[in-house]
């Protein structure tokens, strides 16, 4: 189920990138016309919106829950943490670039930490399993 969940969000966030990037390339006035930071801006909330959705589509891959315990329940709070991570960065997207740097606010820094959070809590449940030993040699 809740890998079903990431791959979706996965997916759609994908889908999100790639409309993102038709807004850039059409924006009036034409991207190279605005600020450098106003730019800047613009392109760190896209390649942002990027990462959260290659996390999910990764976890919607690989994503195997611990039959139980406290390790899994890791593993459910980095998956509510990862999901959530795009919308916060499409709202950033969308709210942030055209005040340039003073636009910087709550949205892009929840994304970002959200997702961070979210795949530090998946690689600590790894810590001690049986698969993590697998790959460790």
């Amino acid at each position: 189920m809740l890998q079903r969940v990431h791959m979706t969000i996965g997916l759609l966030a994908v889908l999100v990138f790639v409309i993102s990037g038709q807004i850039m390339a059409h924006h009036k006035p034409a991207m190279h016309e605005l600020g450098a930071d106003v730019r800047m801006m613009y392109l760190s909330r896209h390649v942002y919106l990027l990462g959260a959705a290659l996390v999910n589509l990764i976890l919607g891959i690989y994503l195997r829950l611990k039959p139980r315990g406290p390790m899994r329940v890791l593993q459910q709070i980095g998956s509510v943490l990862i999901v959530l991570s795009p919308f916060l960065l499409l709202s950033a997207f969308l709210s942030e670039p055209d005040l340039g740097l003073a636009g910087r606010s709550w949205k892009s820094l929840f994304g970002i930490v959200t997702l961070f959070g979210g795949t530090i809590f998946h690689w600590i449940s790894a810590f001690g399993s049986k698969e993590s030993k697998e790959i460790s040699g």
